[in-house]
């Protein structure tokens, strides 16, 4: 092995990548980067009765939108020889054995341990009690092994502790005893996980391997593997779960059904189903990066924000929490905002122009950055662009309910008539000038200044929240400022 850092991704093609997966994406990513290092996919592949088609393309998809860089992109269906090659060497070293027990054989054997209160087992204190090539003669082996119908599993040591470690957890101790004698070879003669994965992992030179807390009672077996081969190990980090918004145990799909939010990088589609992910929702890949990384890592000080550059920067494995991390759809959100907050105009201006043609509502080129400027402070959601700006493009089709009733009254129209006169003599039509002559006006009129407000935003959004109400006036124009005021006095007339 190489003193450089190399570090793996591994994930199966066996659905869409969820965005736990994405976090061990992540931070394998930020701590090859950090030191310089290689960053490396594995696509494990072999086990194909679970493949399910487009994940693999879901995977390097997300990858690609979060900006995580692929150094090196393996297939573990494409290595097979090498698999095939490795096994051999285990047999020859003893470390591992023919085992020909049939489906119907191990079921029944799983039924009678059940029966008895016991949890079925397969290791070194009955495996003699098997039909396998430690228990059969040679010769029964060599017919049985011809018919080319076998498994092969790993010989556990016998009463031993193993005594594995991790960079996180401290070590962890487990009698051999309580270790299965694994399938490392199918009777498909595919590689099992748990063998590829050693196999790659000393064949790549990974240095590090940082993968999810789930994977922690794999640990005592791979840690064997290693010493069945007289093979360096890699270090190993397990990182902490990430945690349902309420309640107990790992998010999953179900939440971000239940809840509302997404569970995906981006979206995914097979032949029933499309769901969008946080990209199709409106979330941008800084921010996405930004919440997961500080899913089970602290920086050490009060600093949330960060980009991808600065997280690259920053990022430490003792700075990795040993504890679950709490998903929180809504802080996730407040991240967005924030990202959204240090976005170039321009972005927001092109994704704004093409909701509008898509939406064929005719705007004024020229200003759609005084809208942005605007607009911006109360994004949450790029999707919510067009949706929070489009009052200043179209006139309300419709009026908030609670508004009309807590505002009507009936001196609402001619509230409405004063209004229009005031728009109609204000010479310089500039927000601060506006302003002015409606204060002015209100006071002239006996109007309550207030209540003038509510009643423009009404006419003019359709609702009582929106941007600064007089620098959208300025926006669109005295003309439009009129006609909205004058549809709103229609409407209240139409309604009594």
């Amino acid at each position: 092995m190489t003193n450089k850092i190399r570090v793996r991704f591994a994930p199966s093609p066996t659905g869409p990548l969820h965005i736990g997966g994405l976090r061990t994406a992540l931070f394998n990513y930020l701590y090859a980067k950090k030191h310089n290092g290689n960053f490396i996919v594995r696509i494990e592949d072999t086990d194909q009765n679970r493949y399910v088609e487009g994940s693999e393309n879901h995977i390097l998809s997300s990858l690609e939108w979060c900006g995580l860089k692929i150094d090196e992109l393996h297939r573990q269906s494409e290595r097979k020889n090498l698999y095939d090659l490795y096994i051999v060497k285990l047999l020859d070293l003893k470390k591992a054995y023919y085992a020909f027990d049939t489906k119907e054989e191990l079921n029944f054997a799983r039924k009678e341990a059940e029966k008895k209160g016991k949890v079925f087992s397969y290791n070194a204190f009955n495996r003699l009690n098997f039909k396998n090539s430690l228990s059969l003669k040679k010769n029964e082996v060599d017919k049985l092994i011809a018919k080319k119908n076998y498994a092969i599993r790993f010989k556990t040591p016998e009463n031993q502790t193993v005594r594995s470690f991790d960079l996180l957890k401290g070590e962890v101790e487990v009698k051999s005893s309580q270790i299965d004698d694994k399938v490392l070879y199918k009777n498909d003669k595919n590689p099992t996980y748990h063998f590829a994965n050693v196999v790659d992992d000393h064949l790549m030179e990974i240095s590090h391997v940082i993968r999810g807390e789930e994977w922690l009672p794999s640990l005592p077996l791979h840690w064997l593997l290693y010493e069945a081969f007289g093979w360096k190990k890699p270090k190993f980090i397990h990182l902490p779960l990430i945690l349902k918004p309420t309640g107990k145990g790992k998010l999953s799909k179900r939440d971000g059904d239940r809840f509302g939010f997404p569970v995906f990088p981006v979206k995914w589609q097979d032949e029933n189903t499309q769901t969008p992910g946080y990209k199709e929702t409106g979330f941008l890949p800084e921010a996405t990066v930004n919440f997961l990384a500080l899913l089970g890592w602290n920086p050490g000080n009060e600093k949330e924000i960060f980009t991808l550059a600065e997280l690259k920067k920053e990022f430490s494995i003792k700075k990795l929490n040993n504890s679950n991390a709490r998903f929180d759809p809504e802080k996730n959100t407040w991240f967005n905002h924030q990202h959204i907050q240090l976005l170039d105009e321009g972005f927001l201006i092109e994704t704004l122009k093409r909701d509008l043609v898509k939406e064929n509502s005719s705007f004024n080129k020229k200003q759609l950055a005084d809208v942005i400027r605007l607009v911006k402070p109360r994004l949450n959601l790029i999707t919510d662009l067009y949706l929070v700006s489009k009052y200043f493009f179209e006139s309300p089709k419709t009026y908030d309910n609670r508004a009309v009733t807590k505002l009507v009254d009936p001196d609402t129209l001619k509230t409405i008539k004063q209004i229009i006169l005031c728009i109609e003599n204000c010479k310089q039509f500039e927000a601060k000038e506006i302003k002015i002559s409606l204060e002015k006006f209100s006071k002239q009129a006996g109007l309550e200044f207030g209540k003038a407000l509510k009643t423009l935003r009404l006419g003019i959004v359709g609702e009582l929240s929106g941007a600064d109400l007089f620098k959208t006036i300025e926006i669109i124009g005295k003309t439009t400022t009129k006609e909205r005021m004058t549809a709103l006095g229609l409407f209240i007339q139409r309604a009594n």
